[in-house]
């Protein structure tokens, strides 16, 4: 079996790509696929190397303060998005990254447009912001449990059939729009198996230290998992562009599952390859006059 180099992680963006125009066929995408990576030691040294690749392209994006990156994260409970998040993240200072989950929205949410607290949550130029679920959900859970719409204050008149229509096409308006101002985004579907997601329910159940991460509902939206399967099948067919388009990441191998998205992530931040500021002939002026200040200092105390 293979062993990846950093370089070669970039490959993974393109292997997972939903190439615009496409058809998403998730029953087609091996969940265990692992790209003939052969242990976790290496998947250990291989995401320790593209984190670290990360943290580069931050600390660059972050000093020339003009692009900003919106990773959209999305998939079925038990996939691994908390846990992808955690690892990939590690090693990019906290200060460049934010994280946003999105539950049901409630109160003051409801009386806007169901873009609008997404709106508010994107990332500042020189951040990466990470949307841990998103405005997707819209025409996910809502679209396999369209009685959601019932408690939604949208007009009568909107809820009618071509509402999924329309919301691809928003949704799509809304990626370009951002995109066409410096705002790129990184969209990945973890992509797990339903028998591996039974296996994780029970882990959580049968370690207590993960109890709290167990929630029956989660196992009651099972018995909806091929309306789900072909909700995102659609979304995703219908989203994936050339300016957003969707990564399928298979995800029943945690370990796996975050490197592929390490190196999503580290492709896209070398697409758009953010350099630091130009020092100007006068700034470095200054910094000789400052060095020479703190040189005449450090004789004084000396003599």
């Amino acid at each position: 079996m293979k062993r990846l180099s950093t370089k070669d992680a970039a490959v993974l963006s393109r292997r997972y790509l939903v190439e615009p125009g496409t058809d998403a066929r998730l029953a087609d995408r091996d969940t265990g696929d692992t790209f003939g990576l052969a242990k976790p030691p290496d998947a250990k040294r291989l995401l320790r190397e593209t984190t670290e690749v990360l943290a580069e392209y931050q600390r660059r994006l972050a000093a020339q303060d003009a692009d900003s990156l919106l990773v959209v994260l999305q998939a079925m409970d038990a996939a691994g998005k908390d846990g992808a998040i955690a690892h990939v993240m590690s090693g990019v200072n906290p200060q460049g990254v934010r994280v946003t989950s999105f539950k049901a929205p409630a109160g003051v949410e409801l009386d806007h447009d169901y873009l609008w607290r997404h709106v508010l949550a994107l990332p500042e130029r020189g951040m990466i912001g990470i949307f841990n679920r998103s405005y997707y959900e819209e025409v996910l859970v809502v679209r396999v449990h369209p009685e959601i719409l019932d408690g939604r204050t949208l007009p009568a008149r909107l809820k009618d059939a071509g509402i999924w229509e329309r919301r691809f096409r928003e949704i799509s308006d809304f990626e370009r729009y951002l995109v066409d101002n410096g705002h790129h985004l990184v969209k990945i579907f973890l992509h797990v198996s339903k028998d591996e997601q039974r296996k994780r329910f029970l882990d959580r159940i049968e370690e207590p230290d993960k109890n709290w991460k167990f929630q029956a509902a989660d196992v009651r939206e099972r018995a909806f998992w091929d309306d789900y399967m072909r909700a995102y099948e659609d979304a995703i067919t219908r989203t994936s562009t050339t300016w957003a388009p969707w990564h399928v990441v298979p995800s029943d191998h945690k370990w796996f599952a975050r490197i592929a998205v390490a190196g999503i992530i580290g492709d896209k931040l070398r697409e758009i390859d953010p350099r630091y500021p130009t020092v100007t002939a006068e700034q470095k002026a200054a910094l000789r006059a400052a060095e020479a200040e703190l040189r005449a200092e450090d004789r004084e105390g000396s003599g």
